[in-house]
């Protein structure tokens, strides 16, 4: 029984369904701009309430960021810059400090503290906290809801990274897929349009990823793709210089392209063809590894530990998936439209794919080990997670690509092939007369007559001359030809079951390398374990920094019954949680203003640990305002505050709520 492939249409549809089912997915579950660089500390803290104003405000991250003078802004309650605007560089060693002065004279109330900027791997990140100058207050700073990197730019941007992976590997590989192992494939039109459609896509998202720079490090807005002036700030970056020599490198590319399919494949001298790809080969290499290197000195690699040697790992890492994945496709391309592949060229392919996977594994340990560092960091934290599932369809893929070269081995013997063929012969009988039927006309020419070549022969007397140069006769021929030509085609593809086999492998194996590559993608621009767990430690050494536990804040209505008796107590406690809080009490009259009381007393009861009352005796600080500082939570827990209020010498009250610490 013959085993016939599916068709190439319904393939590469349900391919290319599936891989934009998989990459908005996989974009929509990643957060916009997973943050490289982390805040792990602030001076004024988040939620901090202080008896004067600072000179300045100053923020401390995990790893190096790029800074600019709208980097840091203070905003008073109306939401005006209470900031001078001049940024100050307060980094010391492994230090990573900035600040901003503030301007004299600042009231009392709350300000916010807006921050933004590009840590070293080239991703935006963003926060905002808050703290206050003698007391609390309304603030009427309205912060926008949508995160640096996120939005309509980010899944455009997100886009344009996948499109530049899947370009680079299509047009490395399918480069070093001629080369090295189908030379013939040089002068295969379907071949040609592959690598030429790699180079097309990886030049249009690297274009598209230079004019999204600026809207998606700042402002999120489409509009701003096309501001010159923030195009200037782009080109002056890091990541804007990598993106314009990738640019540069291109145009080396396709004059490699165009060498590659043009003078190299026309070339007949063994000899002179054997020096042509030598010359090809050495400078695609260069040029392919130039290309890599535009990702390496931008992204992850060129950040956190040992640069130096990340770097160029990092390339050969992408130069080995280029070679694979690449090489892969135009094997599937080749398999599909060009049936005549040797068998000679899969068994090369398969070499080279094996020394591919290799290098990616000895590439992917050390990478891994550098950005994830820990057991509990690769599945206590989003990155490790996705390189478990990276991994996992790597494993799929080289169990795949094990099926895939048990078939190469099974390949049918040319001579198999020719026998296959003209044992078909009938079919191709019945496809020419059923396109001459389908033209309507009874059929005048026979297979042999169709089939064989238009070689020019000796002129003989017409007698017939209407007839010899009638062009719908000659059009007529030429359908039957083609139509012979056509059936031969699909019976030498389909008699092999063999070669069927390898093509469906081998199509499984690009679907899995598709889904592969979305979540490489992602993996990219999702904060490293090794950074988050730092991160983590460091806020957890510092106290509230980057997320902080809010502060315990709570209203209690009080009546002691006297003159000025009535009002309500604003109480805070901060961070919230256990260990030493710092504790703040506004007492205020019913409409707002700040009441003056003669004494405070606080008490704090973990009734369910038979714990307290521990007794709390707050300094007056301002009319209305008292602070304790140092005020001990020795446990989590449902805790009972209970606040006395004394309005008079013999008018009080105690009033107390319970609330959740740590």
């Amino acid at each position: 029984m013959t085993t016939t492939a599916p068709r190439l249409g319904n393939a590469l549809a349900r391919l290319l369904i599936l891989a934009a089912a998989l990459l908005g997915t996989l974009l929509a579950g990643a957060a916009p701009a997973s943050a490289h660089a982390a805040l792990t500390g602030s001076d004024p803290k988040d939620g901090a309430v202080v008896a004067t104003a600072p000179k300045e405000v100053n923020l401390t991250f995990s790893e190096q960021v790029a800074m600019s003078p709208d980097s840091i802004r203070v905003l008073d309650p109306a939401g005006r810059r209470a900031d001078t605007g001049e940024m100050r560089d307060l980094c010391s060693g492994s230090v990573v400090r900035y600040g901003v002065e503030l301007r004299a004279g600042l009231p009392d109330g709350t300000y916010t503290v807006a921050w933004q900027t590009v840590s070293a791997d080239s991703h935006p990140i963003a926060g905002a906290f808050t703290f206050s100058i003698g007391a609390p207050s309304s603030t009427s700073v309205a912060l926008p809801d949508q995160t640096p990197g996120g939005g309509l730019v980010g899944t455009l941007y997100g886009i344009a990274r996948y499109l530049s992976y899947a370009g680079f590997a299509v047009l490395v590989g399918g480069g070093a897929f001629v080369l090295a192992c189908w030379p013939r494939g040089a002068s295969v039109r379907p071949v040609q349009q592959t690598v030429v459609r790699g180079w097309l896509t990886l030049t249009v998202a690297t274009l598209a990823m230079l004019l999204l720079r600026n809207p998606y490090t700042g402002s999120g807005e489409l509009s701003d793709a096309f501001d010159l002036a923030g195009l200037k700030t782009v080109l002056e970056t890091k990541t804007g210089a990598a993106l314009t020599s990738r640019l540069l490198l291109l145009g080396a590319a396709a004059l490699f392209v165009a060498v590659l399919f043009g003078a190299y494949a026309r070339r007949t001298d063994p000899k002179e063809k054997k020096d042509l790809a030598f010359g090809l080969g050495l400078g695609g290499t260069v040029v392919a590894a130039g290309i890599a290197g535009t990702w390496a000195l931008a992204e992850h690699a060129s950040t956190g530990l040992q640069p130096g040697v990340a770097m160029p790992v990092d390339i050969l890492h992408l130069l080995a998936v280029a070679a694979w994945l690449g090489g892969l496709t135009v094997l599937l391309v080749a398999l599909y439209r060009a049936p005549s592949v040797e068998r000679s060229a899969v068994d090369r392919f398969s070499k080279v794919a094996f020394g591919s996977v290799s290098v990616l594994t000895a590439t992917g340990l050390y990478q891994s080990w550098r950005q994830v560092g820990s057991w509990s960091a690769l599945t206590g934290t989003r990155y490790g997670q996705l390189l478990l599932v990276k991994i996992g369809l790597m494993a799929v893929l080289i169990g795949i690509a094990w099926v895939s070269r048990r078939w190469t081995r099974r390949l049918a013997d040319p001579a198999t092939r020719e026998a296959d063929a003209d044992a078909g012969s009938d079919e191709a009988d019945e496809v020419a007369e059923e396109t001459d039927e389908s033209a309507g006309r009874e059929p005048e020419v026979s297979e042999a007559e169709a089939a064989e070549p238009a070689e020019p022969t000796e002129p003989t007397e017409p007698t017939e001359p209407t007839e010899a140069i009638d062009p719908q006769r000659a059009a007529q021929l030429a359908r039957q030809r083609a139509a012979v030509a056509t059936a031969r085609r699909k019976r030498e593809r389909d008699a092999d079951p063999e070669r069927a086999g390898l093509r469906r492998s081998v199509l499984t194996e690009a679907a899995v390398a598709v889904v592969l590559l979305a979540v490489t993608t992602v993996l990219t621009s999702t904060e490293p374990g090794r950074t988050e767990e730092e991160a983590g430690r460091a806020t957890s050494a510092s106290g509230p920094a980057a997320v902080p536990d809010r502060p315990v804040d709570i209203r209690l209505p009080f009546d002691t019954g006297g003159v000025d008796g009535k009002g309500v107590v604003r109480l805070s406690l901060d961070p919230g949680r256990t260990g030493a809080n710092a504790l703040h009490i506004f007492v205020e009259r019913p409409n707002g203003k700040p009441l003056d009381v003669p004494e405070i007393k606080v008490a704090l009861t973990l009734e369910a640990k038979d714990v307290g009352p521990l007794p709390v005796a707050p300094d007056r600080i301002q009319t209305g305002h008292w602070s304790a500082s140092g005020v001990q939570i020795p446990m989590p827990g449902d805790w009972k505050i209970q606040v006395t209020v004394r309005t008079s010498e013999i008018d009080q009250t105690t009033i107390d709520k319970n609330v959740k610490i740590g």
